[in-house]
Order: structure tokens, then C-alpha cells, then sequence
């Protein structure tokens, strides 16, 4: 019985210990959720509608994660929230998603 014991308890220290692992890991840079497959390419490349209103600039669209996968925002025309404003598109780099934003030029 001992000697039963004393294998079970070998077996499971033994296999406690083998699956181990250690990760350090950290994101700098824009608003990032986790890491993500390349997005899909570009449904297709429509030039951008005759414009809204002077003033307004043109988000041409993209893809956007949502859990797994992602999914297709279409363009759309948006007013800059401050004068002087630039739209920065989202982009995927190293696995990575970074949301579109403005800013300043």
C-alpha cells in the first residue's frame, strides 16, 4: 500500500512541475486589447462620396476586433472635433489592434 502511494504521489509532483512556464511581457503605444489574427483585407476601395459639408473629412473604412473576429465599419464623413484636427486610421501591427484617433498636426 506504501509503495502504491508513494508512486501516486511521485506522479503527480512529477507532473505538477513539467508543464511550467514563465512569461514576461508589456504593450507601449495607443489603446491596445489584446493580440489579435491580421485582419481580413479591405472589402473593396470606393473613392469617398461627394463630401457632407465643408469642413468634414472623410473616414474611409475599416476593420474593427470584436472578440475573435472582426467585423467591417464602412466609411463615413465626420466633422473634426477642434480645428486643425487630423484622423489617424486604425491600424494592426505585431499582433496588435490600435483604434483610429485625432489629433493635432
Amino acid at each position: 500500500m506504501k509503495t502504491k502511494l508513494f508512486a501516486l504521489l511521485l506522479l503527480a509532483g512529477s507532473s505538477l512541475f513539467a508543464g511550467t512556464h514563465v512569461f514576461f511581457g508589456f504593450g507601449v503605444g495607443a489603446p491596445a486589447h489584446g493580440y489579435y489574427a491580421p485582419p481580413p483585407p479591405s472589402v473593396y476601395y470606393a473613392p469617398p462620396p461627394v463630401y457632407a459639408r465643408p469642413g468634414y473629412t472623410w473616414i474611409a473604412g475599416y476593420w474593427y476586433p470584436v472578440g475573435a473576429r472582426y467585423r467591417w465599419h464602412a466609411g463615413y464623413w465626420a466633422r473634426p472635433p477642434y480645428p486643425g484636427a487630423r484622423w489617424y486610421a486604425p491600424r494592426y501591427y505585431n499582433h496588435r489592434y490600435y483604434s483610429g484617433y485625432w489629433r493635432r498636426h
